[in-house]
């Protein structure tokens, strides 16, 4: 069944930050230093995904496939599988537009010929407040997109109050500037949004978070311990940087996704756009290209 239609609306436009764009691209920071490791001792696991088996959990996992076009690109289902024990989201150009299966709703944007590839979100499935959230992952070896594990909550995010307590988009990685050195090197950046993302929203970054091992051939993970008073970013169990929103942090539960974008708007891939990179750049053998994510794991505070 479709959601309401102020709920779709809010979904097509989920986590755009046009006005502000993109975080990374504008604030640099220092580079990942291999700060104070986390103390696990204090949480216990309650949700996990580890992505056994052949095909996606859809009791953990949903594709929100209402939304379509997105930036540079498009979402769909078909660049989503699960193999070898890693859920693979795919990344590539189609010269004819994937199958569009949900002919009830026409009031979507057809799918066309351009760059494909997927997000997954446990909506509706599982939401958590506070405590621990990591994916284990081999990033898109890609310019001109990015791949992310963030956080959300529709409702919250969009309230324009001046505080990110009732919800704020917590970005825990974002992919940017495979092998392209002329604008950084090889880097993720975490950060996070609020207050819509209009003209009214806000923001911030911990800045270039730097991967000593390779992140487009070897695992790394990232997390956020999301405490009452602070977001603190993790790359493999390494504190990288903390912040706080003003007004405080979210109060509410939020839920995951797992998602790769094309740079671009209306559908269109444009590498001027979010700062990811020129796509021509990219080594042919490399396409498609594979966001790998051999687990989720999501912890409480015992």
């Amino acid at each position: 069944m479709l959601r309401p239609l102020f709920k779709t609306i809010i979904s097509l436009f989920l986590g755009i930050s046009t006005a502000f764009g993109s975080l990374a691209g504008q604030i640099s920071g220092k580079p990942y230093t291999k700060g104070k490791e986390i103390d696990m001792s204090r949480f216990e696991l309650v949700w996990s995904d580890e992505f056994e088996g052949n095909t996606l959990d859809r009791d953990k996992w949903g594709f929100s496939w209402w939304i379509t076009e997105r930036k540079g690109g498009y979402w769909h289902e078909d660049m989503v599988r699960v193999e070898d024990g890693n859920l693979i989201i795919s990344a590539e150009y189609k010269e004819e537009a994937l199958p569009f299966r949900y002919e009830e709703a026409d009031w979507i944007k057809p799918y066309k010929p351009g760059w494909y590839t997927g997000k997954v979100v446990t909506r509706d499935k599982f939401d958590q407040a506070y405590g621990y959230f990591e994916v284990r992952c081999i990033l898109p070896a890609a310019t001109g997109l990015w791949s992310a594990f963030w956080l959300m909550n529709d409702d919250g995010v969009y309230n324009v109050d001046g505080s990110g307590a009732d919800g704020t988009e917590v970005d825990v990685f974002e992919s940017f500037y495979y092998k392209d050195y002329d604008l950084g090197g090889d880097y993720i950046s975490s950060g996070i949004h609020y207050d819509g993302y209009g003209d009214d929203h806000k923001g911030a970054s911990i800045g270039k978070q730097y991967i000593e091992n390779d992140p487009y051939n070897e695992y790394n993970t990232y997390g956020v311990e999301w405490t009452k008073d602070e977001y603190i970013f993790y790359i493999n169990g390494r504190e990288t940087g903390r912040l706080t929103p003003d007004g405080g942090v979210s109060k509410n539960p939020e839920y995951m996704l797992l998602s790769v974008e094309f740079a671009g708007e209306n559908g269109i891939q444009n590498s001027d756009r979010h700062g990811t990179g020129e796509i021509e750049k990219t080594p042919a053998e490399n396409w498609p290209a594979e966001f790998k994510v051999d687990y989720v794991k999501v912890y409480q505070y015992k």
